[in-house]
């Protein structure tokens, strides 16, 4: 009784914890509906029926026996089967042989055909009451319901009932037990009833069990007896008459059965269509049993499932490649990841993902991990990496559990990312040896190109140059040979020459015209271009492989920083056959990793974060240096506070500190980290050789740069000139000035002269490694650029650097300033004029750069530019007004200049020679007059002024001022007689008015001229100061002869100066009148004089008054030719008596000597002259008589008297 208490009590209990489970179910189920989702096959799959009314189509069809629901993996089958179940009123048998498929790595390739059966077996019999088959042979254990309490209390009573009637069984013999016959006598008949009913019973009980006994074999010692039928393969087959029974016992009339396809064997189909025959036809079962199978559509060849199955119903699947997206974005709605969640991701990955129970799982999954992994509200992880993991988890579920061991193909593709690593090092530092081989080539091809172009052009100047010239030079210069001529400094002056003088081997000099040798050679450049163009080439190069330099060192330094998808993208032939390790799914593993949504940051999402946990890499590093290695720079380090805290104190202070992220942590926080930042800093300037690979690691991958090196710059003073004396120095120095406050580059610059020499001369290459510089930082160097359009692609720098005039004077410079930065464009302006062109920009920058520094401007920029000629007088002024002006340099700028300044205004005095020396004044004679009034006059220059040409020419357009302020000036030139005869004798022409007195100190030809040009006064103090240069005085009174003609006695001359004057230029006239002025009877004793006189007079037909025969005489005997003679004597031969005149003919030459009395005939030529002289011979008879025009000659015959 208490028993059946007990087991009431119990029963009540688990009734109303099963309503309490149940309620508490509902109310979470609700909560957590859109948190999880179950993967069991939904009833709610056909909602228009479609399926359902095929399957119920068939189930109503007396002829179809074996129904047929295929369709691919995944296409809802089994949602399908639960949809028509809910709507199937009959009762059906559910058979699944899901859960039966063996493991992958169990052993068994194949599941017998036995096994198969079995469990189809089994779950047939073993799914019906155990009580609805009590003759199968397979007993099961029953449970006592509450009808056992009433069958155990019978089965009492009747073995009481059988035990008290044993006993009387001698009454019951002799009837005694039936008396009396009574319900008084209840006991002993209520006893014999229940006794008699009870063993009726049991009999029956044991009779009915017997049916299901059955004889395996009987076994005799050596001799076993068996059925034939116990070693059959079908167990279907073996156990039909169990399989009829059931469906005798029962009421299924449908019997679904999933997944027999996964077995890939057509046989068991067969047997299990025989069974439904067989089951149909048995006389037993009053109904048509019907077998559903869901299968594939390919587990049938060709029609054979036509003829086995009765009906066959597709099925179109829900979920494919195309619109799996669809139902991942679905889930992801219902775990409200939209915004997590990348879109693009989901796209892709979604076309790998084709099972819809495996998406589900998935995000259940995720919705598990989340919960997990941020216990604090904060998002920290990555959610697309996260989903990513729990792909992979659940399509390479084996592969995942290998990865927590470190093995499986995951980790293998992992674990070969230091060595892809090493090979892109390898690779990269293949490449820097060959751009570095090919700089030190290409440094030494430079000249060899420049000397290829400076033979071409000698080559073209030796054409040039006449056979055996073995040396040449420019005026002043010294010789060169020409075997020294390209290699001579002066080569380039050589060429650019107009001409240029050539020498042989006898010494012999000849000038040569070059002007047009660059032209010959090159009509397009000169030689400077193309000079400029080699060394520009050679400089553009060298740019280029340094910027390639550069980036390769920066992708050595990032490589332990790269992300594993890049390294196996750039490697995917040596990681080919590791993804050929996943097999037939091997495309999503691919996707994964080579995306980057699986990489080494997997632990992260595979377990559960503590404090103070270090990442497999940190593990790695400390056991390295605990091992006395030193890890790369670059060495990964996910938790660096951590690794910090686990090394020794000692460690700060060896290279195992060197390590990037350590680096980042220490410099992050300095305040936590004092003594160690300390430590490092000792470290790295005792041993900073040895430290470039950390430095180079860190320039291009620390976060920190400027605090490393500005802590390095305050704990050691001597970083400057080692960094500037390192191989790497243009690394270092790049970084000190990309990254350093600009206080500290401008306290550097200041203490260390030579960091800003250093950044002027390698500014190029700097910026090839730092193109993004901030041209502030390069101005608080306050260093000039060398060469502008070597850093023409960093406008910006150009620009700030070009307004803060921090750039060289340099021709190149200033052309590129010209072009690119003002955007002009007129070359030959610039080149001709270049400070009038500077000037005319109106560019302040330029021009006070320029002005800054005007000596080297001039000196390198003006004087070098051959061409520059062209400059405007203010401009020029302007280069003469500076003071430090080094003299010779201007002088020879302004002696190529054509332009002239309009006076000597704001001229400083000092200077103003020069100006006058080299003609850059313009020809006034304000200019002059103003110069002499002027300390820095110079005599010497105004007349090497004045006696130019060109000067000459434009001031003698203008008269020389006549007033008492000019009466300097007309008597300097009067008295410069330094200047050229022709100059001077055209200002001589120009003064207003004749000086008084001669100057001392001139030289005759200077008193020529001004006696010439009547510029001096005609007195007799002035003729008597020329008495020592007899010519000039007779050119004195010569020129002023009509003045000393028209009062003779006002000067004192004798008779020699007139004979003199006689001899002069002036004319007859004047010289007649100068003759009958002299003492004519001295003419006797004075031949030459006579001659002179007689000459003049001859020429004349002026008679002289104080002329006589004595004179005449004189006259005609001392003259030079026989024709004057003659002529004389036929004019005065009035004056003469004729003994005279026989005298005279007596002294002149024969024939006319011989003209006296004899018997001679005398002939002379027939000319108007003799017979002149013949007529008056004859008139008054000297001679006889003469005649002309003989027979053979035409003289004239004279005839004498005979005595």
């Amino acid at each position: 009784m208490i028993n059946t208490i007990t087991f009431l009590t119990r029963w009540l209990a688990d009734r109303l914890d099963g309503i309490a489970s149940r309620l508490e179910s509902k109310y979470r189920s609700a909560n957590l509906q859109s948190k999880f989702v179950d993967l069991a096959p939904t009833d709610k799959a056909d909602k228009a029926g479609v399926y359902s009314e095929a399957i119920l189509f068939a189930t109503n069809n007396d002829k179809v026996s074996n129904i047929a629901l295929t369709g691919p993996y995944g296409s809802g089958k089994s949602s399908i089967i639960q949809s028509f179940l809910k709507r199937y009123r009959r009762p059906a048998l559910h058979i699944s042989l899901a859960a039966f498929v063996p493991e992958a790595d169990s052993g068994v390739e194949k599941v017998s055909r036995q096994e198969i059966e079995r469990s189809i077996l089994q779950q047939m019999l073993y799914g019906a009451d155990a009580n609805k088959l009590p003759l199968s042979r397979f007993k099961r254990i029953q449970s006592p319901g509450v009808g056992s309490v009433f069958r155990s209390l019978y089965i009492m009573l009747g073995i009481l009932a059988l035990w008290y009637v044993f006993h009387q069984r001698e009454d019951i013999i002799s009837g005694a037990f039936f008396v009396p016959l009574s319900l008084s006598h209840w006991l002993n008949l209520g006893s014999l009833v229940i006794a008699a009913t009870f063993l009726w019973v049991t009999i029956h009980h044991f009779y009915v069990a017997s049916f299901g006994l059955s004889l395996k074999g009987i076994s005799l010692k050596d001799v076993e007896i068996k059925p034939a039928h116990d070693d059959q393969a079908s167990i279907l087959n073996r156990h039909l008459d169990e399989i009829i029974y059931f469906f005798q016992s029962t009421n299924y009339d449908l019997v679904v059965i999933e997944d027999i396809d996964r077995f890939e064997d057509a046989e068991i189909f067969v047997t299990l269509r025989e069974i439904n025959s067989l089951v149909n036809e048995n006389a037993g079962v009053k109904r048509t049993i019907r077998f559903l199978y869901a299968l594939r559509d390919d587990m049938f060849v060709n029609t054979d499932r036509t003829k086995f199955f009765e009906f066959i119903i597709p099925v179109i699947p829900i979920i494919n490649t195309s619109n799996s997206i669809d139902m991942v974005l679905e889930q992801g709605r219902r775990l409200e990841l939209d915004g997590r969640l990348d879109p693009q991701f989901l796209r892709e990955v979604s076309r790998y993902l084709n099972d819809l129970r495996l998406i589900q799982n998935i995000f259940n999954e995720y919705a598990i991990y989340v919960a997990n992994l941020e216990t604090d509200g904060e998002n920290l992880l990555d959610a697309n990496k996260l989903l990513a993991i729990l792909i992979y988890k659940n399509v390479y579920p084996r592969d995942f559990e290998q990865l927590h061991r470190g093995t499986g193909t995951l980790a293998e593709i992992l674990n070969r990312q230091g060595e892809l690593i090493g090979h892109g090092e390898a690779t990269y530092r293949t490449e820097i040896a060959e751009l570095e081989k090919r700089l030190e080539v290409a440094e030494r091809q430079t000249p060899s190109d420049l000397r290829e172009l400076r033979q071409i052009y000698a080559m073209a100047l030796i054409e040039e140059l006449p056979a055996n010239v073995i040396s040449v030079r420019i005026d002043g210069s010294q010789w060169i040979p020409l075997p020294q001529l390209i290699s001579h400094d002066a080569f380039e002056q050589l060429i650019e020459a107009p001409r240029l003088i050539g020498r042989n081997v006898n010494g012999q000099q000849h000038q040569v015209d070059v002007s047009k040798l660059q032209n010959e050679v090159d009509s397009q450049k000169s030689y400077q271009q193309r000079k400029e163009e080699i060394e520009s080439k050679t400089a553009d190069n060298k740019n280029k492989s340094l910027r390639q330099i550069r980036d390769l060192k920066s992708k050595i330094t990032a490589l332990r920083t790269t992300k594993l998808k890049e390294l196996l993208r750039l490697n995917a032939d040596r990681v080919q056959d590791l993804f050929e390790n996943f097999d037939e799914n091997g495309e999503l593993a691919r996707f994964l990793i080579l995306e980057g949504h699986l990489d080494d940051t997997y632990y992260q999402y595979t377990s559960l974060f503590h404090s103070g946990r270090l990442s497999p890499n940190d593990n790695k590093f400390l056991i390295q240096i605990r091992a006395f290695v030193t890890p790369e720079p670059g060495f990964p380090i996910d938790n660096p506070k951590e690794v910090i805290a686990a090394m020794r104190d000692e460690d700060f202070r060896q290279s195992y500190v060197l390590n990037v992220k350590l680096v980042d942590s220490l410099l992050s926080d300095r305040g936590s980290y004092l003594d160690q930042t300390r430590k490092l800093f000792e470290l790295l300037s005792s041993q900073f050789e040895s430290c470039e690979d950390f430095f180079d690691a860190y320039y291009t991958s620390g976060r920190d740069v400027a605090g490393l090196l500005s802590g390095l710059v305050k704990a050691w003073k001597g970083l400057v000139p080692t960094v500037i004396a390192s191989p790497n120095n243009i690394s270092h120095v790049t970084q000190l000035v990309s990254n350093l406050p600009e206080t500290s580059l401008r306290q550097l610059a200041r203490d260390f002269e030579e960091l800003p020499e250093f950044v002027s001369a390698n500014l190029p290459e700097i910026l090839v490694n730092s193109p993004e510089l901030e041209p502030e930082r390069l101005a608080c160097l306050d260093f000039e650029i060398k060469d502008l359009a070597a850093i023409k692609e960093h406008s910006e720098i150009v620009r700030v650097m070009f307004e803060e005039e921090l750039f060289e004077l340099t021709i190149s410079n200033l052309e590129y300033v010209y072009q690119e930065i003002l955007g002009e464009n007129d070359l030959e302006s610039l080149h001709e004029k270049n400070f009038t062109t500077i000037r005319s920009t109106n560019s302040a920058p330029l021009i006070n750069r320029v002005e800054r520094d005007l000596h080297r401007y001039l000196h390198e920029i003006l004087l070098e530019l051959q061409e520059n000629s062209k400059e405007v007088a203010s401009a020029i002024l302007d280069v003469i007004r500076h003071d430090d002006i080094d003299h010779d340099d201007l002088r020879e700028f302004l002696e190529r200049q054509t332009a002239q300044l309009p006076s000597l205004e704001d001229v400083p005095e000092r200077l103003q020679a020069m100006l006058f020396d080299q003609s850059v004044i313009q020809p006034t004679w304000e200019n002059c007059l103003a110069f002499m009034e002027s300390e820095g006059f110079e005599a010497n220059s105004l007349i090497g002024y004045l006696d130019q040409e060109m000067v000459r020419a434009a001031i003698l357009e203008h008269p020389i001022p006549s007033d008492t302020d000019s009466r300097q000036l007309r008597l300097f030139i009067f008295n410069a007689g330094s200047l050229s005869d022709a100059a001077y004798q055209e200002y001589a022409r120009a003064l207003p008015r004749p000086i008084q007195t001669l100057p001392e100190a001139l030289e005759p030809e200077k008193i020529r001229i001004l006696i010439d040009e009547r510029k001096v006064s005609f007195t007799q103090e002035n003729l008597d100061w020329l008495a020592d240069t007899r010519p000039l005085q007779v050119r004195f009174v010569a020129i002023n002869m009509d003045d000393y003609l028209a009062d003779p006695e006002n000067l004192v001359i004798d008779d020699d100066l007139r004979e003199e004057l006689l001899q002069s230029e002036i004319d007859n006239a004047a010289k007649l009148q100068i003759i009958e002025m002299m003492d004519l009877e001295a003419l006797v004793d004075l031949p030459e004089r006579s001659a002179l006189i007689g000459s003049i007079l001859g020429k004349t037909d002026a008679n002289i008054a104080n002329l006589n025969g004595s004179v005449a005489q004189s006259l005609i005997t001392h003259s030079t030719s026989i024709a004057m003679q003659i002529s004389l004597f036929n004019k005065f031969q009035f004056l003469m008596t004729d003994d005279e005149v026989r005298h005279v003919l007596t002294n002149l030459p024969k024939p006319f000597s011989e003209i006296r009395t004899g018997r001679n005939t005398p002939k002379l030529k027939n000319t108007r002259e003799n017979q002149d002289l013949v007529r008056w011979l004859d008139s008054r008879h000297i001679i006889s008589s003469w005649s002309e025009r003989s027979v053979f000659n035409d003289d004239i015959r004279v005839n004498l008297y005979r005595s």
